[in-house]
């Protein structure tokens, strides 16, 4: 779809028409939200968000766990995140109109529990110092320091013993060779990268 080939969040310059963004599961599952037609994200495709959800419901419950959600875009993991029971997420975006229609469905659903930041992910990275169980990251496929994220965040203050951490990526990367690197999963054409600092057998 011509959705797909759209950037997601920050670098983002194309605008293209989006199917209204869908919770999946949880409290707010099923409820659906009109994305702007100027918004310049790619979001993760439903199939993708359902599977990889379903994957990390069978590690954790959700409930009572923070989340962080980088380059949050739509706002679609943040927002699946808080259905599914956790008890604060944090959104980081930087352009406008993402920020404001994560801020908009924030309103409609009157759940305090989503933190936003507007700014640039990779600052916020280098820089925060609150340590979360779920570390979400959708950068921009072309963004030019993408490789070098998945290392930033493990070396940041940002994790716990037991943190998970997911980036959604293409192809053209391969983070096996990274410490705490668990799986890697593909449906259809996007690919996650998980690591758990638990490093389960």
């Amino acid at each position: 779809s011509p959705a797909h080939w759209a950037r997601r969040g920050e670098g983002a310059t194309r605008t293209h028409s989006f199917s209204p963004m869908r919770i999946i599961s949880g409290k707010y599952g099923r409820r659906r939200f009109q994305v702007p037609t100027n918004i310049t994200a790619r979001p993760t495709t439903d199939m993708a968000r359902e599977n990889i959800f379903n994957v990390l419901g069978n590690w954790v419950d959700f409930e009572g766990l923070t989340a962080l959600d980088l380059f949050s875009g739509t706002g679609a993991i943040s927002f699946e995140l808080l259905s599914r029971g956790c008890t604060q997420v944090t959104s980081v975006e930087k352009a406008a109109t993402q920020y404001n229609f994560i801020r908009k469905v924030k309103e409609q659903l009157h759940d305090p529990n989503l933190i936003q930041v507007k700014g640039d992910a990779l600052k916020f990275v280098e820089t925060c110092g609150t340590k979360f169980d779920i570390i979400f990251a959708d950068p921009p496929y072309d963004l030019p320091d993408f490789a070098t994220i998945p290392e930033l965040v493990l070396n940041s203050q940002m994790l716990k013993p037991d943190t998970i951490f997911v980036i959604e990526h293409s192809k053209a990367y391969d983070f096996s060779h990274l410490p705490h690197f668990y799986q890697h999963r593909i449906y259809g054409k996007v690919n996650f990268t998980i690591f758990r600092l638990d490093d389960p057998e």
